[in-house]
């Protein structure tokens, strides 16, 4: 199993750090908090579309770059520096990890192509109770209607769920569970943006009310697929919290550096020396976490689910640990709304329970390890 990124995905590396740069600013982040949409369009369709970032691991056959999740990891870990709010992990971690993992060659041939070109958007709806820690538990019916299905239910916590062009929704059957596509604009669907800590990552509920779909799996095949896409999606999410705690540790050594204080830079102190020390410890623990769940995904190991919780618990923790000593750095600056040091805070801590909460990761980790 490899572990280091090849020359290939330190170049695309590059790319994708100077076009954020360029085009998603600290300025820019704080003028989407301010958007009623969010995000930019014109941004998401160069960097989707011009970039080709939405549809790496996608076959060539399909529309995409035919490339591995090392480079989508590689793209999240960037995102994860940059803070910007767009409609990418939505779509190009859980919607293409959907269609990419499904048997249904007629949906991939039909929805992949305009996802890999960022022309359409995509949201997974799967979770119903936040406090279920078992996201096969699906209340959510499908009936058969003529050629197509009506579902009727309602999902929570759905990322950018209120803006996505396409809406995958597990539902369930007489056979099981099954995930099922749904236009954004079907009759029956009503989508309402929920309130989040973290502005920049749009959480929406869902009610479906006979709500016209179609099956991308057959009747009971959800469970294996969703199961692969939450390891697709645990993965990701580790690289883009390595990625924020590592812009957060920068921050911090910068004004440790640059901030003067009786004369001397504050990082001369050894207070600040010693917290800068253990944010960068965290950082690295986080870096070898990433880098297994990042290799067992692109390789499709079989120790995929230990590196996934396993990640899930050691990107989280870190993440959540060096936002908040960037914050004690800065002192009175980073506890304003105008410094982004709070963006970093609200990200890390709903990123930790974004897909299940530490305790739920921890009891996967036990459980995979025979504990």
């Amino acid at each position: 199993m490899r572990l280091t990124p090849d020359a290939d995905a330190e170049e695309l590396r590059e790319t994708v750090r100077a076009f954020l740069g360029r085009h998603a600013d600290t300025e820019a982040v704080f003028r989407e908090m301010a958007d009623d949409r969010g995000w930019d369009p014109a941004v998401w369709s160069r960097f989707a579309g011009e970039l080709g970032l939405a549809g790496l691991d996608v076959p060539e056959e399909f529309g995409g770059a035919g490339a591995s999740f090392r480079e989508v990891a590689v793209v999240a870990e960037e995102l994860g520096r940059s803070l910007v709010r767009l409609p990418w992990f939505a779509t190009a971690v859980l919607g293409v990890g959907v269609l990419l993992h499904t048997d249904d060659d007629a949906a991939r041939a039909e929805l992949l192509p305009a996802l890999a070109s960022g022309e359409t958007t995509a949201a997974l709806a799967y979770r119903e109770d936040p406090r279920d820690r078992d996201p096969g538990r699906v209340a959510t019916t499908a009936t058969p209607d003529g050629s197509g299905w009506r579902l009727d239910g309602t999902k929570t916590l759905v990322v950018e769920g209120a803006t996505a062009d396409l809406l995958l929704v597990t539902a369930r059957t007489p056979e099981g569970p099954g995930i099922y596509a749904v236009d954004a604009g079907a009759p029956g669907l009503v989508r309402t943006p929920m309130r989040a800590m973290d502005p920049g990552r749009q959480l929406a509920g869902i009610e479906l009310s006979g709500t016209l779909a179609r099956a991308v799996t057959t009747p009971g095949g959800a469970a294996p697929i969703l199961a692969k896409v939450l390891d697709r999606a645990m993965a990701a999410l580790a690289a883009e919290q390595l990625g924020g705690a590592a812009a957060a540790l920068e921050s911090a050594v910068a004004y440790a550096r640059d901030r003067i204080q009786f004369g001397r830079p504050i990082g001369s102190f050894q207070a600040i020396k010693h917290r800068c020390a253990d944010m960068a410890l965290h950082v690295e623990a986080a870096r070898s976490a990433s880098a297994w769940a990042t290799a067992a995904t692109a390789e499709a190991s079989g120790e995929l689910p230990l590196a996934a919780a396993t990640a899930a618990l050691r990107c989280g923790s870190a993440y959540r640990y060096v936002a908040a000593e960037n914050i004690q750095v800065h002192g009175g600056i980073g506890f304003t709304w105008e410094h982004p040091a709070h963006l970093h805070f609200r990200r890390a801590a709903t990123s930790a329970v974004l897909f299940g909460d530490p305790a739920a990761h921890r009891e996967r980790l036990l459980t995979g390890l025979g504990v």
